[in-house]
């Protein structure tokens, strides 16, 4: 069996190394020359993990991990704590700890676990069709690939989403902006083994430790889209959103690079059940573009190359019984995380003030349970618990 893989990206990678350790034939393509990872870094979560494990990444995936131990609240106009509190229990809850990486740096292992010489570059696929017994694909460039599978990881504007579906989608404005960086730790901002978020109006600035002696930060301010902002008014812009806001937060504007600093319009799409036709199935954000709010946009990309390449090589009907089966095992579990993520967002973005500002109070009590047993919740859906 030989699968042809649109995306080198996150999903695409993770479903190739997945198919190749079940035995299964690959080529991937990559419709960009050379992979610049959008966003600064990702937070991948204990379910997230156990699928890097199953395909053979454990150890180089800790040492890009940063050092997360406890996760705090505090209120944006004085830094105080409204809550703080241990990870441990999540840990010990589901059998594993999570990891904040740097993008890049996730994207290199990944490019170095399946082999970088065995990624086809510069490949942007432009028609697909199905045969009898097979799958082609058409690319930009001339040329043809043919498989017995194709797996469509080629991101939330998938150019083969609309074959499998019958229509084409509409991304949704989830209704604020994101910036977001790697800066060094400063513990003059926040502890160096603490996810810290400071909340106020609508909007949050947050911090986790990836390697390297470096924080994650991101900023998110409820703003219409299309505005005129880019790197060059990048400190401008957040002196302007967060005045008034804690002296830490100040001295991380003062500390960010605006030119590797990202601005992100954020976007999903209304969740569907349908992830396959025939011999192509849908992985990653071509099958479930969230926001996020939760964390699991990368995850769910993970598990879906878990549960991909488990299906293809456990069913023995044939590829589209099997795809069929993949299917059934990840629709549900994905609209149930966008809309997860939807809902966190609302709730943290002021969508109606009145909710977000009773969670700034119930954050005051907050003890750890109630967050910590949402996370569970999550993470204990994934493939390998």
């Amino acid at each position: 069996m030989k699968a042809i893989i649109i995306g080198g990206g996150i999903g695409g990678l993770s479903a190739a190394i997945a198919l190749k350790r079940c035995g299964i034939a690959t080529e991937v393509y990559e419709a960009v020359k050379e992979i610049k990872p959008v966003g600064a870094a990702i937070s991948i979560w204990p379910n997230g993990v156990k699928c890097l494990n199953w395909l053979g990444m454990k150890e180089p995936l800790q040492k890009l991990g940063g050092p997360m131990e406890f996760m705090a609240y505090k209120e944006f106009v004085h830094g105080q704590t409204l809550t703080r509190f241990s990870l441990d229990p999540l840990i010990k809850s589901v059998g594993e700890r999570p990891y904040p990486v740097a993008r890049a740096e996730l994207q290199d292992m990944l490019i170095y676990t399946y082999g970088r010489a065995d990624i086809q570059f510069g490949k942007r696929v432009a028609r697909i069709e199905e045969f009898d017994g097979g799958v082609r694909a058409w690319f930009e460039d001339g040329h043809v690939a043919e498989g017995d599978v194709l797996i469509a990881a080629d991101g939330t504007h998938s150019v083969i989403r609309p074959y499998v579906l019958g229509h084409q989608t509409e991304r949704r404005y989830a209704g604020y902006v994101n910036w977001n960086g790697l800066v060094e730790i400063d513990e003059s901002i926040a502890p160096a083994n603490q996810w810290t978020t400071f909340v106020g109006e609508g909007k949050r600035v947050s911090l986790m430790p990836v390697s390297g002696n470096r924080f994650y930060f991101f900023f998110d301010v409820p703003l219409e889209k299309g505005l005129p902002e880019d790197r060059t008014t990048v400190k401008v812009d957040l002196t302007r959103y967060f005045a008034g806001w804690a002296d830490p937060v100040q001295k991380l504007i003062s500390t960010i690079n605006p030119e590797t600093t990202n601005r992100i319009e954020i976007h999903d799409i209304e969740p569907f059940m349908q992830l396959v036709r025939g011999r192509v199935a849908l992985l990653g954000d071509s099958g479930h573009s969230t926001t996020p709010d939760i964390g699991q946009g990368g995850c769910a990309a993970m598990e879906d190359a878990v549960v991909l390449a488990m299906a293809l090589q456990t069913n023995s009907l044939g590829v589209e019984d099997a795809l069929l089966r993949y299917q059934e095992k990840r629709a549900y579990r994905v609209k149930d995380l966008v809309l997860k993520a939807r809902k966190r967002c609302d709730v943290t973005h002021g969508k109606d003030m009145n909710i977000t500002h009773s969670w700034y109070e119930e954050l005051k009590s907050e003890t750890g349970e109630r967050v910590l047993s949402g996370m569970c919740e999550t993470i204990l859906g994934g493939p390998l618990e």
